[in-house]
């Protein structure tokens, strides 16, 4: 196994990832973050409610005690971040539990499987928190 392979399964051993269809079933108050770049936005689509935030922000935005996070969560919010495959979501989500979100994880494939599962998307070009 690589080491790239060992970190991505330490993250998920702490992880309860979500699959596309459990999506429906967070509660209603979850968090639901892209962190794909506008390119892929722009060209496949995005998960309607989704709020996009760039990676390299990521922590800064969704630290429940920072000064610069965004509205709308709190620290006891269901975050479900994804990517395109599920990979760096992974460790992306690994890392906002060490920021003080418990309740942090990802969409288990990404945003590939959840359009593969047939589920809505809205045209891409959001433009990301930043």
């Amino acid at each position: 196994m690589s080491g790239i392979d060992d970190v991505l399964a330490r993250a998920r051993a702490r992880l309860t990832r979500v699959s596309p269809a459990e999506l429906a079933s967070l509660p209603e108050d979850h968090l639901l973050v892209d962190i794909r770049p506008l390119h892929n936005r722009v060209a496949d689509g995005e998960i309607p409610d989704a709020v996009p935030i760039e990676r390299i922000v990521l922590e800064w935005r969704l630290d429940p005690n920072g000064t610069h996070r965004i509205k709308g969560f709190t620290q006891d919010t269901t975050v479900v971040v994804f990517c395109n495959e599920g990979y760096s979501s992974s460790l992306a989500a690994r890392d906002l539990q060490d920021v003080g979100l418990p309740n942090a994880t990802d969409l288990a494939g990404g945003f590939r499987a959840y359009k593969e599962a047939g589920l809505p998307t809205n045209p891409g070009g959001t433009q990301a928190i930043t």
